[in-house]
């Protein structure tokens, strides 16, 4: 039975034959203050690793030196690859060096299974060892390492933003919310709905209420009818 062609929206494992003799392989440990890149190359016994400024134009000068080390090596490098992992930096960066010839994946971060050991040891130098293990294993084709997200176009990206916008947006208006429920119901008010266009008036209704019964309670006291005080 002849195996079914893959599907192009199969992220999962990459349909490119790897030739790791003439491919180099680069990930990126991005955080706002740096980039720690770290390289496998073809030739080279030593394992490059260098940390930078956040600077796309820097990044692409540093794989230079690296295929250079690799041609010496007597390894002709035909092919860059390069991972980072999705986050805060969105995928800016993969467009950009997409756009100079160098091939970019981008890895999604919730894809990669992490150990509880590795967890509790997590430095910048132990993540670039980690994406590259599972970046290697994506290129070989096998599964279970890790799966990519797709790399939207600009404009693509650009129609995603309301509708982002207006899920925070949403997200914060229920975490307030939350937060005006929890404080009247310190106060003794229950079951009020402060996201109603008339909260302000109700709640004003209900401190009314409460200054009323206050005072009536006070009055009772006073007068000594209390707790069936004669």
């Amino acid at each position: 039975m002849v195996d079914p062609m893959p599907q192009v929206d199969d992220l999962s494992r990459s349909f490119v034959e790897l030739n790791q003799g003439t491919t180099l392989v680069a990930v990126v440990e991005m955080s706002q203050s740096s980039w720690l890149v770290a390289g496998l190359v073809s030739g080279v016994d030593r394992r490059p690793l260098k940390k930078l400024q956040p600077n796309p134009a820097a990044l692409q000068r540093l794989l230079e030196p690296w295929r250079a080390e690799g041609m010496k090596g007597g390894r002709p490098i035909e092919r860059i690859v390069l991972a980072y992992e999705a986050g805060r930096d969105g995928f800016w960066l993969a467009r950009w060096l997409r756009s100079r010839g160098i091939e970019v994946q981008v890895i999604h971060s919730t894809s990669v299974a992490v150990s509880r050991e590795y967890r509790g040891a997590k430095t910048d130098r132990l993540d670039t060892t980690m994406l590259m293990r599972v970046f290697v294993g994506w290129l070989r084709g096998e599964r279970g390492h890790c799966g990519m997200v797709a790399i939207p176009t600009l404009e693509e990206e650009n129609a995603k933003g309301p509708t982002r916008e207006r899920e925070s947006l949403v997200r914060e208006r229920t975490r307030i919310v939350n937060r005006i429920k929890s404080a009247l119901t310190r106060l003794g008010i229950r079951r009020f709905k402060p996201e109603l266009r008339k909260a302000p008036q109700r709640l004003a209704g209900c401190a009314h209420r409460r200054t009323a019964r206050s005072h009536q309670t006070c009055s009772m006291r006073s007068s000594g009818r209390w707790l069936g005080s004669p």
